[in-house]
């Protein structure tokens, strides 16, 4: 684990951690994924001496009120802010602590990398592609990278400039080839995890199935084995009809 202080954010809230710890009071401890929230908890919970509650958000309401009420100096980590109407509740009877991302303390990247490589085991120099940012999945997210690099020599996709690889003027062949693309970005910035993908995409397993079957998936090197939708395959019906009347 990366030390408490070389932490994305850590100017910004560690200064509040002995305040934290006197309260008596559950604390909830939020930020996105990937940017410490179990690590985090788990260290208050033991300074505390208490239990900690790892992913809050994902218990039933009412269980999630008991588990405060029996542990009402307990910890509980999250990956919603207590804004969120799933949580509210719960989280109204806590202190909040928000995590910060990467992207957010970009001047921490660098270290956090050059700490993950040491943890791994891979020797400097790096590729300066893996202290990039944006990072997607934070901490996790970049430990990932250095892994994937190590194990696979694979390095993450740059973003790509110029204009969109657009085929003819037609709605329906425009949308294939832009599925197409931020298909394969996800499943490359996810080096395959199709799961990833998946939510990268905001659509479901079977949905991301469904598109891997119309597309292909070049981090498998699988080929596509549909024909795509049925708007599609109109289009080109009228293409290829189009095109053999002006060819008489």
């Amino acid at each position: 684990m990366i030390p408490l202080t070389q932490m994305p954010g850590y100017s910004r809230w560690g200064s509040a951690l002995p305040a934290l710890l006197a309260l008596e009071a559950p604390l909830w401890i939020h930020g996105e994924t990937g940017c410490g929230v179990t690590g985090i908890a788990a260290w208050l919970a033991r300074q505390r001496g208490t239990q900690v509650l790892d992913n809050a958000e994902l218990m039933e309401p009412d269980l999630r009120e008991a588990w405060i009420q029996c542990n009402p100096s307990g910890i509980l980590g999250s990956h919603r802010t207590p804004e969120d109407p799933a949580v509210a509740l719960s989280a109204s009877r806590c202190v909040a602590l928000r995590l910060f991302s990467l992207e957010e303390d970009p001047e921490a990247m660098l270290t956090c990398l050059k700490l993950l490589a040491q943890e791994e085991g891979i020797v400097a120099p790096l590729p300066p592609a893996l202290g990039l940012l944006p990072c997607p999945g934070n901490l996790r997210g970049l430990r990932n990278r250095l892994v994937r690099w190590k194990l696979l020599g694979q390095l993450p996709d740059e973003v790509p400039v110029g204009p969109l690889p657009l085929e003819g003027e037609d709605l329906a062949s425009n949308l294939h080839v832009l599925e197409r693309l931020l298909l394969h970005r996800a499943l490359r910035r996810s080096y395959g995890n199709r799961l990833e993908a998946a939510r990268r995409l905001g659509v479901s397993r079977r949905q991301l199935y469904l598109l891997i079957a119309r597309h292909g998936d070049p981090v498998r090197g699988e080929f596509p084995t549909s024909e795509g939708p049925k708007r599609l395959g109109k289009q080109r019906l009228r293409q290829n009809s189009s095109n053999g009347q002006s060819h008489r």
